[in-house]
């Protein structure tokens, strides 16, 4: 069997207990998930106040508050900058260009 065809059964092994809950050497990588309604409630905002101020639409807002959805990579930066700097973020929003 050639190099890549037992590299593959061992990956394929590995999944196959891993999907099992056995002891393999799968690498898990877990990422983190925002919380959007602990931010929102730390400024002490309604969601229809948040979504506005923030510009961010309505029923997303909402999908991610019931994890129904969850914020991809740049949406998550962007409530991570909202959680840190949350006046500059509404000020920088609130001016047109």
């Amino acid at each position: 069997m050639t190099k890549i065809g037992e590299a593959l059964i061992e990956s394929l092994s590995d999944a196959l207990d891993h999907a099992r809950g056995e002891a393999s050497g799968v690498r898990v990588h877990a990422a983190a998930v925002t919380d959007v309604r602990a931010i929102r409630r730390k400024l002490h905002m309604s969601q229809q106040a948040f979504a506005t101020a923030y510009r961010i639409p309505l029923p997303t807002l909402k999908n991610w508050e019931q994890r129904r959805r969850h914020p991809d990579a740049p949406a998550a930066a962007y409530l991570l900058a909202i959680s840190r700097r949350p006046a500059e973020i509404s000020a920088a929003l609130a001016q047109e260009p």
